[in-house]
């Protein structure tokens, strides 16, 4: 009897050891952890490292990896993009003119505050996707369909992703956007035809434009030196000219010069 009630306390002695051990815990370096005690918040943010907590179940732990980028599209799911396929219902925006345009972007965002991602949202990804589809209708109708397709893009998705920022902080959803990327913009099947002729056209513009900047390039230059060549011939013909009639009239004032000082003499010379 005495060895099976040491043999309890010793079980009991290694449970309650093993109990206690359980408020040691270790976050790896790629995450931080949330401690609770009762179900209330008392850590928000535990960095790396060695901590303690009080056993379970008075405290748990929640370890996140904060440096994991995560992955959701807007406009379709992330596989359309793979197989090529379109939801029209999920993907279509109406751009400033009037235009139906099908789009979709893909979203990637991280971790930022630990306890607000767990404790403030439900479902963290549905939250994100529909802040960034609001700030994504929002943009797109303040732009015309053309800048949208084209020139727009890069501004488009840095807007959209500062402004969806500003309303995930603002309801604690406790994430980071790390990108807004637009991967497929396109307009409906059946104006696809009209909006190719569209950019081709724009497209034989830019080139006929290049084309003309191209001779402007190539013309106006020898046309300058051309100019240049006739300015500095001139201005040599004129020395050139200056120069004879200002010996001619040199000689002319020796000569002169010589025909006073003997004008009779010279003069009857002349006579004979």
């Amino acid at each position: 009897m005495n060895l099976r009630r040491w043999d309890k306390r010793k079980f009991a002695l290694a449970a309650f050891g093993l109990w206690l051990l359980s408020s040691v815990y270790i976050v790896p370096a790629d995450q931080q952890a949330v401690e609770t005690r009762f179900g209330r918040v008392v850590s928000p943010r535990v960095m790396p490292g060695i901590h303690m907590s009080l056993p379970w179940p008075v405290d748990r732990v929640y370890k996140l990896k904060v440096q994991q980028l995560q992955r959701l599209a807007v406009g379709g799911d992330l596989s359309d993009g793979v197989l090529g396929r379109t939801d029209p219902l999920r993907a279509q925006f109406l751009t400033g003119d009037q235009n139906i345009i099908y789009l979709r972007a893909v979203v990637q965002y991280s971790v930022g505050v630990p306890a607000d991602y767990l404790f403030q949202t439900q479902n963290v990804s549905a939250a994100v996707a529909a802040a960034v589809d609001s700030e994504m209708a929002h943009h797109i109708a303040q732009r015309d369909v053309d800048a949208v397709l084209t020139t727009e893009k890069a501004a488009i998705q840095e807007a959209v992703r500062a402004a969806a920022q500003k309303v995930l902080n603002n309801t604690r959803v406790g994430v980071i956007l790390a990108s807004v990327s637009i991967e497929a913009a396109a307009p409906p099947p059946e104006a696809a035809d009209a909006f190719r002729d569209v950019a081709s056209a724009r497209a034989d513009s830019a080139r006929i434009v290049n084309e003309a900047q191209g001779y402007a390039n190539d013309v106006i230059p020898k046309a300058r030196g051309e100019a240049e060549r006739l300015i500095e011939e001139a201005h040599a013909y004129k020395l050139r000219k200056v120069n004879e009639a200002q010996g001619d009239a040199a000689r002319f004032l020796q000569v002169a010069g010589e025909y006073e000082r003997a004008s009779s003499v010279n003069g009857r010379r002349l006579y004979v």
